[in-house]
């Protein structure tokens, strides 16, 4: 909800759930506090969009819709601290945008890729953070495969062959990866149910896919003062008491 209301581009969403995914594989949190999981989702959007975008909000207004808690912005501040902290200031990441450009002149015969394309080519990008079966690629064969397939929708291209000409990328993991994102697109097509909605691609705002076993969490860490309040029980505000993560 953030994200679209804010018109971010697609790569601070990606960030923000690298951000997180990241913080998850090396720091637990405790377990029963709903709300923790929604601050930290907060402090990694806040942060990718500090990194990627030329206009950002203020702490407190990155809480829009109907949140279940809201944060103030110390508090909000102190766990991009954390997150900082725990993922070392390594927030450059590598992601499969960093290789857009790349591919898609490569695929084009050189040529200058219009708007359409590397817009259709960034938004199946982003699909691609939802699902656990990309953990097995690396970010530049995602980027290879999405616009690979991007570059097939505009005209005919020979796959076998243009994965061939790429040497910076291992051409069984672009084609496998090709065909997740096939498989993706059908099951984003598919109704759910008897209901008409379809998948949406726009990207899950809570924890992301994260395959690494969380750490244990030491008695020495930075301590977050939840001041969050929550709407589950009472519409009157209800202010919650310190909790260390």
């Amino acid at each position: 909800q953030v994200h679209a209301h804010y018109n971010f581009g697609p790569l601070s969403a990606y960030l923000s759930v690298n951000y997180l995914d990241r913080f998850l594989s090396n720091y637990e949190l405790p377990k029963g506090k709903a709300w923790v999981t929604q601050l930290l989702s907060v402090a990694c959007l806040s942060l990718a969009a500090k990194m990627e975008e030329t206009e950002v909000p203020l702490s407190l207004d990155f809480q829009v819709g109907e949140a279940n808690y809201v944060f103030e912005a110390k508090t909000i501040q102190r766990m991009e601290l954390l997150v900082l902290s725990t993922l070392k200031w390594r927030m450059q990441a590598v992601t499969p945008f960093s290789f857009i450009d790349f591919f898609l002149h490569k695929f084009s015969g050189g040529n200058v890729p219009t708007k359409t394309v590397v817009s259709r080519s960034m938004e199946l990008m982003l699909s691609t953070v939802r699902g656990a079966d990309f953990l097995a690629f690396r970010p530049s064969e995602i980027a290879a495969a999405t616009t690979l397939l991007v570059s097939g929708e505009r005209q005919p291209v020979d796959v076998d062959k243009a994965v061939s000409c790429c040497l910076q990328v291992a051409k069984e993991k672009v084609l496998r990866c090709c065909e997740v994102i096939k498989d993706m697109e059908l099951m984003r097509s598919r109704p759910l149910g008897n209901d008409n909605t379809s998948f949406s691609s726009a990207p899950p705002n809570s924890i992301g896919v994260s395959s690494a076993v969380c750490s244990s969490c030491k008695d020495d860490d930075l301590t977050v003062e939840s001041h969050a309040t929550s709407h589950h029980n009472s519409s009157a505000a209800k202010r919650r008491k310190p909790s260390r993560l």
